[in-house]
């Protein structure tokens, strides 16, 4: 009955029942469906043991790095303790936290004051991603909003140094173009600064209000333009008319930025670039800089290096660009990176992570040299030392080319050989990494052996790598999803006995499993998605106007790409489906309309094949609230469980 009434309730949406449809729904978000469907596919409460075990899982946290004060004397950061996202303050080391933000909506630290006294703050509801923009005090109290208009996406960008201005973007005046603003903190009254049409955002700024603005142009490219206070123009800096990967902000010295591109080889590298030229400054590395800061008083360079999924850390003198010493932090560690830095350069935070134990967060005080642990990560009834930790293997592809790929595995499993998880990233252009995981954890202890691929596409590899499923591109390379299942097969069988295979992924990773289960029917025996894109031609349609720009890119011209669009979609493939599906999405997604579910799910029934669809109301992409996570795990465990254990 629940089935029927809701292919009663989608009768007029003419959901498809053939492959590969053109465009079967309008828009995004909760308004674009009947709430009746919404309440139709709730999620149902978890079996009472999953539910209890996951929760415990998610007692396990760290919070965030945070944000000290300006003289090192708080720190400000942001923790979900309470079941949702929102700010707190220390007023020493391993002092008892001050909780300064509360309610249902989740709430982010953006910036301090100058001062120390005022804090700035994002707030989102129900995973619109339409953020609003407030500040308060940081002693605590009510919210001044800045702006926070329904619909509408309000980004901060910086507070001027003498406190008097906060700058934001917003697409407020075209919903696929991002305008600059500043706002009086006196008067409570804003200035348009920028209006042209881009996606635009203040990648730096100079005491006197000039203004270094990134324009995106694409999933990684961006051009760079400088905005002038005293002629209200824009100059071009770097990147136009050039299909090109560039991060930059001001160096120290006049006349320079700092960019970090992958331009002058395979690999990112951190470089200087005055007079039109671009020089190295991280030499001829084998694997990415994959982020870099500079403090405001232009005093350190700290960057971080992705070798092979593990994070290590540098630093250099923003002037000399010469080596600095960094704190003595703990080795053996899978992770090493930077936080915040105070406006004058002398405060960093710092933290650390290794498979068995969450995050350890320090702030370094510069001057003294002097490294203090501030927040001492909770586990409570978990003993994560037990905690498996990932071993970086590799698969072969058809081509011979080796995937790699990390893998955890359950101390043991009876009967063997264990069911096998194949979990794929989002982005597509996000990576699989190491290090501490109550998500993989999870798995683990449900008796699966977890496996996170890094498929061409992924990021931390190279260039050639991350571009190599580039719009039509992707048609070589996707049979890496295929590839995963065939020799998980055989890595993993014992007594004689091949293990079943499921596949799961949340976003990117979510379509990626849509096509594992209809493209490549018959290599996974059943398969999770989450918040996943079934046709890349209606997502493109209808995702928000902000990320059709950016997506296309990626994916394809939804106009001058249309066929290959659909020889990409899992909803092409529908007929092929043969195993149990699975599929999670928020009402208020954004990104990867709700609609996307339901075309899925609608094409899958027809099949006769079983599966389910869930629909999280309060959502967006991906589960922000504590209740809201448990089920959207517990349900892929319960799922994977229910169709992945036994003989295959």
């Amino acid at each position: 009955m629940r089935h029927a009434a809701a292919l009663v309730l989608f009768a007029a949406f003419a959901f498809p029942t053939q492959a590969a449809p053109q465009t079967t729904y309008k828009g995004h978000g909760a308004e674009s469906i009947p709430a009746e469907v919404i309440a139709t596919y709730a999620p149902k409460p978890l079996p009472p043991d999953l539910a209890r075990h996951i929760q415990s899982l998610m007692d396990v946290r760290a919070p965030g790095l945070g944000q000290p004060a300006p003289d090192g004397g708080r720190l400000f950061f942001g923790w979900s303790v309470t079941g949702t996202a929102q700010v707190w303050r220390l007023d020493g080391p391993n002092t008892f936290p001050v909780q300064l933000t509360g309610g249902e909506d989740r709430t982010t630290l953006a910036d301090v004051f100058p001062d120390g006294k005022t804090l700035v703050l994002q707030r989102d509801r129900k995973g619109e991603e339409n953020p609003g923009l407030y500040v308060m005090p940081a002693a605590g109290g009510p919210l001044t909003q800045v702006q926070h208009v329904k619909g509408v996406q309000t980004f901060f960008q910086f507070v001027s140094a003498d406190g008097r201005w906060v700058y934001y973007g917003a697409n407020d005046q075209k919903p696929d173009s991002y305008a600059i603003y500043r706002w009086n903190v006196d008067t409570k009254q804003k200035e348009t600064l920028v209006t042209e049409p881009g996606l635009w955002f203040v990648a730096d700024h100079r005491d006197d209000g000039t203004l270094l603005l990134a324009k995106m142009t694409g999933s990684l490219t961006s051009e760079y333009w400088e905005w002038s206070p005293a002629t209200k123009k824009l100059t071009p800096i770097l990147g136009q008319d050039e299909p090109e990967e560039y991060t930059a902000v001001y160096g120290a010295m006049p006349g320079q930025l700092l960019v970090l591109t992958p331009k002058l080889g395979e690999f990112r590298r951190l470089c200087r670039y005055e007079g039109g030229k671009l020089t190295p400054l991280t030499g001829e590395l084998k694997w990415d800089v994959s982020g870099f800061s500079v403090d405001e008083a232009k005093t350190r360079v700290l960057y971080t290096v992705n070798e092979a999924g593990y994070t290590k850390l540098f630093a250099l003198d923003a002037k000399t660009l010469q080596p600095v010493a960094l704190p003595k932090l703990p080795e053996g560690v899978d992770h090493v990176y930077n936080g915040s830095t105070t406006r004058n350069g002398r405060f960093t935070t710092f933290g650390v992570e290794t498979a068995t134990a969450p995050r350890t967060s320090y702030v370094y005080d510069w001057q003294t040299s002097s490294l203090t642990r501030w927040v001492v990560p909770s586990a409570p009834e978990v003993d994560t030392a037990t905690f498996s930790a990932a071993t970086l293997e590799h698969y072969p592809a058809r081509d011979g080319t080796m995937i790699p790929a990390f893998v955890r595995r359950p101390k043991s499993c009876t009967p063997a050989p264990c069911p096998v998880v194949v979990e794929f990233h989002g982005g597509p252009e996000g990576q699989a990494q190491p290090g501490f995981s109550t998500y993989a954890q999870a798995f683990v202890d449900a008796g699966f052996v977890y496996v996170e691929p890094n498929v061409r596409g992924s990021d931390g590899y190279g260039r050639t790598w991350l571009d190599a499923d580039n719009g039509a591109k992707r048609l070589k390379v996707w049979t890496d999803i295929e590839d995963a299942a065939t020799w998980a097969r055989k890595a993993f069988a014992a007594n004689g006995k091949v293990p079943k295979v499921g596949v799961s992924g949340g976003s990117y990773g979510g379509y990626a499993t849509l096509v594992a289960m209809t493209k490549f029917a018959g290599a996974y025996d059943a398969g999770s998605s989450v918040v996943g894109i079934g046709n890349l031609l209606t997502f493109l349609q209808n995702t928000a106007p902000y990320r059709r720009i950016l997506r296309a890119s990626e994916y394809g011209d939804p106009e001058k790409e249309k066929d290959i669009l659909l020889e990409l979609s899992a909803t092409t493939y529908i007929g092929r489906l043969k195993a149990p599906l699975q599929i999670q999405q928020g009402a208020t997604d954004p990104r990867v309309p709700v609609g996307e579910a339901i075309q899925m799910y609608e094409a899958a029934k027809k099949t006769g094949v079983p599966t389910e669809l869930l629909i999280y109301a309060d959502e967006g992409h991906g589960a922000g609230k504590r209740e809201n996570q448990v089920l959207m795990l517990g349900h892929t465990i319960r799922f994977l469980q229910e169709h992945l254990k036994g003989a295959p």
